[in-house]
């Protein structure tokens, strides 16, 4: 049986209840505290925060939990957090969202038009339900990984090509998303492995080696973006070389051309004075100075070729 409101929709199975909020209201927190009065009234204002860090709060007879998963954001180019709170009762699954986690909403639709799906996924009840839930979040994480590596290895094939302007604000895109889905992944383990040891008694004991392998899989996401978070790093760092390098090069370029021209400088401007000077009256005197010019060109120019300068 399914019963949709402007917000909230459930599913009923047997004797099990999925009550999916998407962006919740004062109204639909209010249904919750009538359907389930036991829930502490801290728990039900924290689903209308957006701002809630990770945690596990338990009750007598039921768990709250509030997890974060990243989300990419195409127009500022970094993944954020999404935010999802569970309410895990005994035969009650309350999972309240902004809409944005794909596979949440995937998941919740398919129940609700396929009761093929329905069967298999809520005929375990409850317990079963959250951990799949949590376990496809999880591995959600994996493709927004490897959009990271990809970004990488497109840097890595760019960083030699000379154009260090782009470069350098690729780089800065691709850490500063992998800043934020480290910080996201780092607050998602502490809460997996709480819930791999909790002994509360609404979640089976069975299920501890279900949440054993979501929290490896978590440890490997985490190895992964620290990994990359490596990787930039040093990226970021041969770019700032490869540009400091370039820099020196002009940098020398323009001094050697500004120390050549300095006595030629001084030759012209001792010429240009309105005084009596050698050569004054002489009728080569223009190709005689020109080719004195030359000679201290081509004299400095071997001089620094000759130390190494150029």
């Amino acid at each position: 049986m399914i019963i949709s409101s402007m917000t909230t929709t459930e599913i009923c199975y047997d004797r099990f209840v999925w009550r999916n909020i998407v962006v919740p209201t004062p109204s639909d927190i209010e249904g919750l505290r009538k359907a389930y009065p036991y829930i502490h009234p801290l728990n039900l204002e924290d689903l209308l925060s957006q701002t809630e860090r990770p945690k596990i709060d338990e009750g007598d007879e039921y768990l709250f939990v509030v997890m974060q998963f990243p989300v990419w954001d195409k127009r500022s180019r970094i993944s954020r957090p999404s935010e999802v709170e569970f309410i895990l009762g005994r035969n009650f699954l309350v999972t309240v969202h902004d809409g944005g986690l794909k596979p949440l909403v995937e998941l919740f639709r398919r129940c609700a038009q396929e009761s093929g799906e329905r069967q298999r996924f809520m005929a375990r009840g409850a317990n079963d339900a959250f951990y799949m839930i949590v376990d496809q979040l999880v591995d959600y994480i994996f493709p927004i990984l490897q959009k990271v590596d990809q970004n990488i290895h497109a840097i890595e094939d760019r960083i030699f090509d000379g154009s260090t302007r782009d470069l350098i604000t690729q780089i800065a895109v691709v850490r500063r998303d992998i800043i934020a889905l480290r910080r996201i992944i780092r607050h998602l383990v502490p809460i997996l492995e709480a819930l791999e040891r909790t002994e509360h008694p609404i979640i089976r004991e069975d299920l501890e080696e279900y949440f054993g392998d979501t929290v490896d899989h978590i440890y490997r996401a985490r190895d992964i973006i620290d990994e990359n978070a490596e990787v930039i790093a040093g990226l970021s760092e041969t770019a700032d070389t490869l540009i400091s390098h370039r820099t020196n090069e002009v940098i020398r370029a323009l001094t050697i051309i500004s120390v050549v021209f300095m006595p030629l400088t001084l030759v012209s401007g001792i010429y240009g004075m309105n005084i009596g000077l050698p050569l004054d009256e002489h009728p080569l005197a223009f190709i005689v100075i020109v080719g004195v010019m030359l000679t201290i060109v081509i004299f400095m120019l071997l001089f620094f070729r000759r130390r190494g300068w150029i």
